[in-house]
């Protein structure tokens, strides 16, 4: 009997390579995926799989409970929660945008799961919610306190202490991933690692902030895919996981190894001016999910990178489209605005 998933933000990045890592592992499987497509949600990420007949793209919002209880009534197994704004920049700048997608959206999705009975629901949320890490500090644990840094960060552990309270109020339980710095195919190419290959692939700077020394946790999309895909078929209800790559660098260092596996020069580095609230470092304590799973990361960070090099060098049209506004474009032409 197939298993029927409703996936949310399916045209994002993380989104995309879930649905599509599940389609190819799993046989009896039925996916909607519902997407409002905004800038970032790139329908193209899913060409490929769109005349599969277990999936079945819905454009919607998930703030809007009408859309979500039609999709819901006929019976869902799970929801899986990926659709949010994402980029802390521009969390800077609109806000409001952030407040609305991560936490009502959240919290419309919540209310139709208790009131159509879904049996599963998993939180994507993000590192980002424990704030910042001294440089010796030990990795974050599920149980660190939450303290985000910017308005995105904010909406995310919003949309998580919901779910908790949901828990807590309702006696629904769901679950809740916070994955770490996620790369590879498919990433929309503004955040640091798409941005920089593409950058250079093209001679042009590469922005900076600050003096490069800030650290992130890197885990490549495939890793993130198989550990969330887990948490669904074997993660206990009311739980959280940490779900991290065990890889810590500084952005300085991906932007050199970046500029050395191109063979560009780095004069290519132009430093500006850090972006406020800028959290030095993040790290996960993945012990958890190891323990309780199974789970742990397989792909290293230098064969992670090199086929994510790999893929923006082949698949120029789709990134170079995107860079020049072309994809909203076509949005607007096929979907309205």
């Amino acid at each position: 009997m197939n298993e029927k998933i409703l996936i949310t933000g399916g045209c994002g990045f993380i989104g995309s390579n879930f649905i599509r890592s599940l389609l190819n592992h799993r046989q009896n499987i039925s996916i909607i995926n519902l997407d409002v497509l905004t800038y970032a949600g790139n329908i193209d990420n899913l060409r490929d799989v769109r005349k599969d007949k277990r999936y079945r793209f819905v454009r919607g919002d998930i703030t809007n409970g009408l859309v979500v209880g039609r999709l819901l009534k006929k019976g869902v197994d799970a929801i899986v929660n990926f659709a949010a704004e994402s980029h802390v920049d521009r969390s800077l700048y609109n806000p409001a945008v952030f407040l609305k997608t991560n936490i009502l959206g959240t919290q419309c999705l919540l209310e139709s799961a208790i009131k159509y009975k879904i049996p599963r629901f998993i939180q994507i949320s993000t590192d980002e919610v424990y704030g910042s890490l001294g440089p010796k500090e030990p990795a974050f644990t599920e149980n660190h306190p939450l303290q985000p840094s910017s308005p995105y960060s904010a909406s995310k552990a919003a949309a998580d202490l919901l779910v908790k309270a949901y828990e807590t109020t309702f006696g629904y339980k769901a679950i809740i991933v916070r994955s770490s710095n996620n790369y590879g195919p498919y990433q929309f190419p503004e955040k640091v690692i798409p941005l920089f290959i593409t950058n250079a692939f093209e001679n042009k700077s590469l922005p900076l902030y600050g003096d490069g020394k800030n650290v992130r946790d890197w885990l490549y999309v495939e890793d993130n895919c198989a550990a969330i895909d887990l948490v669904l078929r074997k993660g206990q209800p009311g739980e959280i996981y940490n779900i991290g790559g065990q890889c810590e660098k500084m952005n300085l260092e991906i932007t050199g190894t970046i500029l050395n596996k191109l063979g560009k020069p780095e004069s290519l580095i132009q430093y500006v001016k850090d972006r406020p609230g800028h959290d030095r470092r993040y790290a996960l304590n993945i012990s958890k999910i190891k323990r309780e799973l199974g789970w742990q990361p397989k792909y290293k960070f230098e064969e992670g990178l090199r086929k994510t090099i790999q893929w923006y060098l082949e698949n120029r049209d789709w990134w170079q489209r995107i860079k020049t506004g072309e994809y909203l474009k076509f949005c607007r032409r096929h979907y309205g605005k």
